[in-house]
C-alpha cells in the first residue's frame, strides 16, 4: 500500500503510517514460530489485513518489515510487505527517514530501535497493540 496523496484524505493529512517490526512481534510470543519464520509472518500479515491498528476507526498505511527467513512474505490488500535486504531494524529506521513530518506509529518491543526511531520523531507501541 502507497502513500495516499494529502488531497484524497479528508482533513489533507496523509493517514499514520504504522510501519511493523515483523520479527520483533512474532518473536515475542513463544508459539513455535522459530519452527516457520515465513509462515509467522504471513499470519501476522494476515492479521494486520483483517484487524488493522486495533483502535484506530481512522485510515492507516500498515507495512510490515520482515528480514532473514521471513523473505519472500507477498503483500495483501491493505498491508505493505517491505523486506530487509539485512538488518530489519536498518529498514525500519530508514522507512520512518523517508517520511519527515508525517505521523508515524512504529510497532516493536526493541529498546535500541525504539530509541532510534523516537529520535526521528516516531511514536512507539509495543507488540500487543497488533497481536491481539
Amino acid at each position: 500500500m502507497d502513500a495516499k496523496d494529502p488531497a484524497d484524505v479528508p482533513d489533507g493529512h496523509p493517514p499514520l503510517l504504522v510501519i511493523v517490526d515483523a520479527a520483533n512481534v512474532v518473536g515475542s510470543v513463544p508459539d513455535g514460530w522459530w519452527r516457520d519464520r515465513r509462515g509467522a509472518a504471513e499470519r501476522l500479515r494476515d492479521r494486520l489485513a483483517a484487524d488493522g491498528l486495533p483502535g484506530r476507526a481512522d485510515p492507516v498505511d500498515l507495512v510490515l518489515v520482515v528480514e532473514g527467513a521471513a523473505r519472500g512474505v507477498a503483500p495483501v490488500p491493505g498491508v505493505r510487505v517491505e523486506a530487509a535486504p539485512g538488518s530489519g531494524d536498518d529498514l525500519v529506521v530508514e522507512l520512518v527517514r523517508r517520511a519527515p513530518g508525517r505521523p508515524c506509529l512504529v510497532v516493536t518491543a526493541d529498546r535500541e530501535l525504539r530509541r532510534r526511531v523516537t529520535e526521528l520523531g516516531a511514536e512507539v507501541t509495543g507488540p500487543r497493540t497488533v497481536r491481539g
